[in-house]
């Protein structure tokens, strides 16, 4: 878009919008890959990769798969450079998908509830253009139905858990990561907006 600089002469100047927030589509391979890692482990944290596609506005993950080699604690989880390199160079070799980020979860921790909001060691470890999803695990208290969040996450529970994803996008090197809209038809009650 350009815009006239008021000097009267002429010139023109670049008016730089300002990139809008990223949007996350889960598929419902990846919805279910989700919560069964973070159940899975339960009262430690998961750790996975997700794997789809980045387009200009959003991510579209077709699938997300948790690290089983990860060292888990109850507060963080680290997966040995080893390891990685034993499982990236095949995913290197499926063209359509790429390791577009990752997920783990926040468990509770004493009186503490898990909530999906990075901590400093989250933000710290992440990279420039990588999508990162946080989901809180927690037991439950009472059936939830799944649901659309003003601050752009999705919740609800499954079994005997209630989840809450949130989505993180990190657009500079040491910037602060932006929260992204979750978009994921597949739990009852959910559709695309």
């Amino acid at each position: 878009m350009r815009s006239n600089n008021g000097s009267g002469s002429g010139t023109q100047k670049e008016v730089i919008k300002k990139p809008n927030t990223m949007k996350v589509y889960l598929s419902e391979h990846a919805f279910m890959g989700l919560l069964l890692s973070c159940a899975e482990v339960y009262q430690k944290e998961s750790l996975g990769y997700l794997l789809g596609y980045r387009l200009h506005d959003r991510f579209i993950i077709e699938y997300a798969f948790g690290l089983q080699t990860a060292k888990r604690k109850r507060r963080g989880v680290i997966l040995h450079h080893r390891d990685k390199m034993k499982i990236e160079p095949i995913l290197s070799k499926f063209v359509k998908l790429q390791i577009v980020g990752d997920f783990h979860s926040h468990t509770p921790y004493g009186d503490e509830k898990g909530i999906p909001i990075p901590s400093v060691e989250d933000v710290n470890g992440m990279e420039k253009d990588n999508l990162y999803l946080i989901i809180a695990i927690n037991e439950l208290n009472s059936t939830k139905p799944w649901k659309e969040n003003k601050d752009g996450s999705i919740s609800g529970s499954m079994g005997n858990f209630f989840f809450k994803i949130s989505a993180y996008f990190c657009p500079d090197i040491n910037g602060i990561p932006l929260k992204s809209r979750i978009y994921c038809p597949f739990p009852p009650g959910l559709r695309v907006g």
